[in-house]
């Protein structure tokens, strides 16, 4: 059942978030937008989302897509997307956020332990079946406080999505020690997102120069350095809302200059203001 929620109530613009606490908690969202223009963001999570009507026009992995009605969203975790309607009316849509680690136990469970978290590499899949799985896993996730039945429809059709549309992530053949410095600056800012850290210092730190460390940052993970620190905050924020802390004292400790700021960020991200998010 509903562990949380929000929810927002404008003009065609509608978005609601829950919480359930199967696989350790995962969020949901049940949404319906207009107008709505997600700037380029990622998640520490994936999103699969299912199209309920209208279409969607999305940046995934070097290229736009569009997502008609009863299509599947896959983008895989951290992965830099962004989001606007394709269809005149807009578009409605349910998602989930699972985590890599939450994909990665239902691989032990299949026996695929060494392959880790999947990797999902297609951004729109027309598979009708998986989509009715999933929409009946959305409703009995919403409306069941049965806790055998909810958790059997969410590792089924997780496990479903994974045998019929993952495969092993192939890593581009790069220097080893570039790779090491970049995850260096990478888990550095999401270590540590409200330290106001410089370039150089960040350059410093991965033994590379600035410019350097802009193009090949950007290259490997969608976002310049300084775009993926507003993600990793936007991330912290998140969690502190959801811990019940004041939108100004959730800003200030977040990074973020004022509650104005976090909201502009947030909303660009998010589809929601703070305040709603927190409700």
């Amino acid at each position: 059942m509903k562990t949380t929620e929000s929810r927002v109530h404008t003009q065609k613009e509608v978005a609601e978030f829950t919480h359930v606490k199967e696989l350790g908690g995962i969020e949901l969202l049940s949404a319906s937008y207009h107008k709505q223009n997600f700037s380029r963001h990622s998640h520490e999570g994936y999103t699969v989302g299912v199209i309920e009507s209208g279409a969607q026009r999305f940046y995934r992995t070097g290229g736009n897509h569009i997502a008609p009605q009863n299509s599947i969203i896959l983008v895989n975790a951290d992965e830099v997307h962004n989001g606007c309607s394709a269809a005149e009316n807009g578009w409605s849509y349910r998602a989930m956020y699972p985590l890599p680690e939450q994909f990665s136990q239902l691989n032990q469970e299949l026996g695929l332990a060494s392959k880790g978290a999947p990797y999902f590499p297609e951004p729109v899949v027309y598979d009708k079946p998986m989509a009715e799985m999933l929409r009946m896993m959305f409703h009995t996730l919403d409306t069941s406080d049965n806790r055998l039945l909810r958790e059997t429809l969410l590792y089924s059709a997780m496990m479903k999505l994974i045998s019929r549309h993952s495969r092993t992530k192939a890593e581009p053949s790069k220097p080893a020690a570039a790779q090491t410095q970049l995850l260096l600056v990478k888990e550095f800012l999401d270590d540590y997102p409200s330290i106001d850290i410089s370039l150089e210092e960040l350059a410093t730190l991965a033994g590379l120069s600035p410019f350097y460390l802009i193009k090949q940052f950007q290259k490997k993970y969608g976002l310049p350095p300084h775009a993926y620190q507003i993600q990793s905050r936007i991330r912290l924020a998140k969690q502190k809302i959801k811990e019940g802390y004041k939108l100004m004292d959730v800003a200030l400790e977040c990074g973020f200059h004022d509650q104005s700021h976090l909201s502009r960020h947030f909303k660009r991200t998010m589809g929601v203001t703070p305040g709603k998010y927190a409700k």
